[in-house]
């Protein structure tokens, strides 16, 4: 990073259009930054069921309740490797805004989040942008960190809005594959909702977002624009009762926490700009729609 500051050269990931947006409203590129975090996941966090005869009776005759998601406070199975999943992102994002604050960066705009399988084993966090500043102001303490694109970000600074940081809104739901589920699943059930499958996407969701939330209270953002929305379905052999099924469902939610540091004035507000087509046809067109010919 010392190196890159004194070379008098910066490299970023952005395109010509970003570049003039950020430009535009006062800041420059300092340089592409990187954090990167490898971790091992071993270990989900218990091997219980939420939904087997031993853990809810209700859950297996379809009375309700049969899904467990990471962030409730009842005992979880998937709480640890959710929290391991923070842990990992968090250190990838940290060590990225440390190369920010090590080439003078304000912050870091257009980043982009990514999970890989490493090579020796385990998965690979990685975080990836471009550190931009503004010439002459003094550095910050804490640069931001948003995944808003070049124009995005230029539109947020030109309404009086300023990225806070990353916001993180991560949950993994499971539910059993009961009674009732078993029964609107078959063939002979018709067009019918899967109850069970409902509330197991619904609930993951709702835990997500909930969680997203709590990020951005924590960071001091008065709200959040979200960029992206993954959810993963899957299951596997259930542990606690031969032959029955678990459904899992993930949940990733990232965007950017905002504040306001100044009175807004939009674009929208200034006088229109009238455009005249050079074009001899394109104008004839308009006159024959206008009624004037």
């Amino acid at each position: 990073m010392a190196e890159i500051s004194k070379s008098g050269t910066w490299g970023s990931a952005l395109s010509t259009d970003e570049f003039a947006a950020i430009k535009s409203v006062g800041f420059e590129p300092a340089g592409q930054v990187l954090g990167a975090a490898v971790y091992n996941i071993g270990y989900a966090g218990g091997y219980g069921c939420p939904g087997s005869w031993g853990y809810r009776y209700g859950s297996y005759y379809g009375g309700g309740g049969g899904t467990s998601v990471s962030g409730s406070t009842r005992m979880s199975v998937y709480g640890p490797l959710v929290r391991t999943m923070y842990e990992a992102r968090r250190a990838a994002i940290g060590r990225m805004t440390a190369e920010c604050a090590e080439l003078g960066g304000h912050g870091v705009v257009g980043v982009s989040l990514t999970i890989g399988r490493f090579p020796a084993g385990g998965l690979e966090f990685k975080a990836i942008g471009t550190a931009v500043r503004v010439p002459g102001a003094i550095r910050l303490r804490n640069p931001f960190t948003s995944d808003l694109s070049g124009q995005d970000f230029a539109k947020l600074i030109a309404d009086g809005v300023v990225p806070v940081g990353l916001a993180l809104g991560i949950s993994i739901g499971s539910r059993h594959d009961d009674w009732l589920t078993r029964n609107q699943t078959r063939w002979g059930a018709g067009n019918t909702e899967v109850s069970g499958y409902t509330d197991l996407v619904n609930s993951t969701r709702h835990d997500a977002r909930h969680q997203l939330e709590l990020d951005v209270r924590r960071m001091g953002g008065e709200g959040v624009v979200i960029q992206s929305m993954d959810l993963r379905i899957g299951e596997h052999e259930c542990r606690m009762q031969e032959g029955a099924r678990d459904h899992i469902a993930e949940v990733s939610i990232v965007g950017t926490a905002i504040t306001h540091f100044s009175r807004s004035q939009r674009i929208s507000e200034r006088p229109s700009l009238a455009i005249l087509s050079l074009d001899p046809q394109r104008r004839q067109a308009a006159r024959v729609r206008l009624g004037q010919v």
